[in-house]
């Protein structure tokens, strides 16, 4: 019958082991794709403030009412797809780039790989660090950190971070 037809290929030789391994070493850890690394909200806040660190928010109207991150910028995941060359072209300054919805549990993430797809199939040298923000804009409010209620798109409020915590 058609089980005895898994059974068909012969098993991998010694040789084919050594063919391999005379391939050659694997391609350093530089070639490697960039992965989503998570951070908490702590995390971020020792970050802060840094010219080197783009947050975006990906949240939709929710950024409106609830406020945001000092410094964020927002890249609403609805069109978030359209957005995607604007942001290749802005987050070129930056070395680290975290993402981060209202709980970073579908939007921020997903937003966080599209970039990096982006990415991988552009050639824009050297590629920023990706973060995501654990637990998202609720737990960085939730765990006492600032939050700014401008109405930029682009928050210029980098210093209302973690220096500012004692007035909160």
């Amino acid at each position: 019958g058609m089980m005895g037809l898994c059974f068909s290929a012969p098993p991998p030789t010694q040789q084919s082991a050594a063919a391999a391994a005379a391939a050659g070493p694997p391609p350093p850890a530089a070639m490697a794709s960039p992965t989503v690394t998570y951070l908490t909200p702590a995390d971020l806040a020792r970050m802060q403030p840094s010219p080197n660190l783009a947050i975006i928010d990906v949240r939709d109207e929710e950024r409106e009412y609830d406020g945001h991150i000092g410094g964020s910028l927002h890249y609403p995941s609805d069109t978030f797809e359209d957005q995607l060359p604007d942001l290749i072209q802005k987050i070129k300054n930056y070395d680290s780039v975290v993402f981060h919805c209202a709980m970073s549990q579908v939007r921020g993430p997903t937003c966080a790989w599209r970039l990096i797809k982006s990415l991988s199939t552009l050639s824009v040298g050297d590629i920023p660090k990706i973060y995501v923000l654990e637990r998202g804009f609720n737990g960085w409010a939730g765990a006492g950190w600032p939050v700014c209620r401008c109405a930029e798109v682009a928050c210029k409020n980098f210093l209302l971070s973690s220096q500012g915590r004692s007035f909160f």
